[in-house]
Formats: structure tokens, sequence, C-alpha cells
């Protein structure tokens, strides 16, 4: 097929470009190595797919620290109520849930990728399983692109690789490569919405423990305070995991010049002064118990040896012995237990990626590269990345449909677009 346009990656922003732009009447060859499209929908939301957040564009930029403002073009033409719009045309039903978090109402990441793949054939969308090698350069544009099994001439090429986490997917990088070779700059890949390596024991000896109803607090090195949330969190082997872990783990940006805590408050629906109430009660209702009976009411019993141990108490010590003193370390260890933090897992580990190509060689209206003509990028390639929530997938909506709009629009002018 002679195509006028190709789509590099099958996943969330490469289907939305390839989508839009053949709505727009281009002929589009979307080349995926995968078998099938959207390997990485299929685990977003625990298999649920959060698709975006029921929220006003301002909002999406707010929850992106990294190159927000980039967005605001792209969001506000394409924002989460019409990217809600689009797919229950596609015939999805949607709901939102906690925090403006929007699923399918089926709870089912398949829906999504079915209604895409469904629309992209009755768009005519060509999809071809190949991995790209490379792009095909000259004077300064692209010509097409070089595969594993074949070249396909173009003279417009959108770049939707996606980042380097979760390899499996078929993130592997390839994006920054071709993007390099076209002239643009790479921040280096970094992993965010990532669990966390904690130093000490205290965490493998917890291994499995699963909190929900804990606050958490992370502070750096002179303690101000970069992220504070309630919600459920992991302990594993290695440290933390966990919905609040990874939303914390975007704020953490730093880890060759700060050092970070995460603070665990067990108990936030109480302060002080009522869990020592309790306390008390607990501990004068079985003053002839051990103490670690008392302390399996107040936390799961995975935790009770941690919490004995921080707080100076032996297990055996029956709880009419319990002084004041001692109680007031329990009570403050029951309010916040602190972990120093090693370093953040390996980007494979990671949901999202953090660097890539720098924004600035792009034109944040198109999508279109400044350095190459006829080049279009958009989704994880870009430096753009958000915390949890919907945000991530609202940016490769909108940066994908950016680009397949604008890329249309260029072909029908019969032009070679530089994203000055």
């Amino acid at each position: 097929m002679k195509a006028d346009i190709i789509v590099i990656g099958g996943g969330a922003a490469g289907c939305m470009a390839a989508l839009s732009a053949a709505e727009e009447g281009a002929k589009v060859l979307l080349l995926e190595r995968n078998q099938k499209l959207g390997r990485k929908l299929y685990i977003t939301g625990k298999g649920r797919c959060n698709l975006t957040n029921n929220c006003p564009p301002q909002q999406v930029l707010e929850q992106t620290p990294r190159n927000g403002r980039f967005l605001h073009s792209a969001v506000t033409k394409f924002p989460p109520s019409e990217v809600m719009a689009f797919f229950e045309r596609l015939g999805v039903p949607l709901k939102t849930e906690r925090g403006g978090r929007v699923f399918p109402q089926s709870d089912r990441a398949a829906d999504i990728i079915d209604a895409l793949l469904l629309a992209l054939r009755r768009a005519g969308v060509s999809i071809v399983q190949d991995r790209a090698m490379s792009l095909l350069l000259d004077a300064g544009a692209v010509t097409g692109v070089r595969g594993e099994y074949g070249t396909y001439p173009a003279r417009t090429v959108i770049l939707a690789t996606g980042g380097m986490s979760y390899p499996l997917t078929g993130a592997t990088g390839d994006g920054y490569d071709m993007a390099r070779a076209a002239g643009h700059s790479i921040l280096p890949p970094k992993p965010s919405l990532v669990p966390l390596g904690a130093k000490g024991d205290i965490c493998a000896r917890m291994q499995g423990l699963s909190l929900r109803n804990v606050a958490v607090r992370v502070k750096t090195r002179k303690n101000k305070v970069i992220f504070s949330e309630q919600g459920e969190l992991l302990v594993t082997h290695f440290g933390l995991s966990g919905p609040l872990i990874l939303s914390a783990s975007a704020h953490m940006r730093d880890f060759e010049t700060e050092t970070y805590r995460v603070c665990i408050d067990l108990k936030p629906a109480l302060d002080e002064q009522t869990l020592e109430q309790r306390l008390l009660r607990e501990l004068a209702a079985q003053p002839n118990r051990n103490v670690v009976h008392i302390l399996e009411t107040l936390a799961p019993r995975l935790l009770v040896p941690v919490l004995s141990e921080l707080s100076g108490i032996a297990q055996d010590t029956k709880a009419n012995m319990v002084t004041k003193e001692a109680r007031r370390r329990l009570l403050a260890v029951l309010k916040n237990i602190e972990l120093e933090i090693a370093e953040p897992r390996p980007l494979e580990e990671a949901v999202i990626t953090s660097g890539g190509v720098q924004v600035t060689e792009v034109n944040p209206g198109t999508m279109a590269s400044k350095k190459t003509g006829g080049l279009y990028l958009c989704g994880e390639v870009l430096d753009v990345d958000a915390y949890t929530g919907g945000y991530n997938l609202q940016i490769a909506w909108c940066t994908g449909r950016t680009a397949g709009l604008a890329a249309a629009k260029a072909e029908k002018n019969g032009g070679t677009e530089h994203g000055v």
C-alpha cells in the first residue's frame, strides 16, 4: 500500500493519531510490532483501563508536573469531555469513579481496544505487523520508514512508539533512537509512577502486607512535605508499591541530589488523643494479656513485630505493665512509621517513562517536529508525564489526535510541514 501517512506504534497515541488522520481522508498505514494493538492498554488501571479523568482541561495541566504547559493547545482542543464522548460514540459506555477516574462500565480494558480496532478498520487504516527500525530521511525531511521486514515510503510519519516502561508490551525505546537520528534531543528516560526500594529490612519482614485507608506523606532531607494523600499501599520484599506509592513516586524526581522518606500514618481517621483513648481502653480491658494481642486489635498481624520493635515494647509485656512513656512511643509509631527510600525500582517496572523528546523541539499546536519535515511526535515518546488518575492516557489521546489531524491537513495541502 502507498500510504500518505505512516504511524509507528499501535498504542493509545498511535491508534488515536491513525484514526484521526484517516477520518480526514488520509491513507494511513499503522506499523505495530506486536500481534495485537494496545498491549499496554490491556494492563492499565489493573486491566480496567483508566482512560481519562473527568475534569476540566486546566486540571490535566495541573496534574502534569513535567512540561504541562506544552499540552495546553492539545488538551484544550481534545479535553477529557471530548475523549469520553469519542469512546461513547464508538459504543463503549463509561463511568466515573473516585477522583474523577473514568473507566469502561464493563471494567474491561479490552472493550476500549476492540472499539479502537473496529474504528480503525472502518476508517480504512492498514495495520501491518512489523517493527520500525529507522526513519528514511532525505534533505531534512522524512521519506518513509525502514522496518524489519520491509520498507514503507511516505512523506509524513507520526512517531508514537511510547517510552521504555513495561518492555514486554514492546516499549523498548526505539522511538528515542529514531527521534535522535532526526535531529532531536532526548532527555534521559527515568521511571515514573514506580514502586520504591526502601533501606533496611523492615519491609522485607512485612512482605505481602496490604494496607488500606492509610495516609502517606513524603518528606525531603529538609522535612519539606512534597506529597500527602490517603489510600492503599503494598509492602514488598524490596520496599513499597501500590496506588499511593506510585502516585508519590511521581513527586520524587531528584534522587541524585535529594533524599526522601515515606511517612505512613496507620490511623489517619483518628487524631492522637482519640487513638490514645482507644489504646487505654484496650489495655484496661485485657490487663493480664501479652501486649502482642492488644497490637493485633490495632494493626495487621504482619505489622505487629515491627510495631513492637519500633516502640520498644516487647511482645510478651503484659498490658498492665505498659508505661505511659511506652504508650506514647507506640502512639507515635502508629501515627508515623518512617521509611528511608533508597531508590525507585527499575524503569522496566514503571507505569510510565519520564524523559524523552525535548518538547521545545516540537510544535505544541500540531506535534510537528521542528527538526525534520513531515515528522510528528505524540504520546509517551515526548518528555511529558503526569500523576496517576487517567491523566497520562489523556495526554496520549490528545497529543495523538493533534498529530493525526495536523498531519492529514498538511497532506491535503500537499506540503511537508516543519513545526516552526
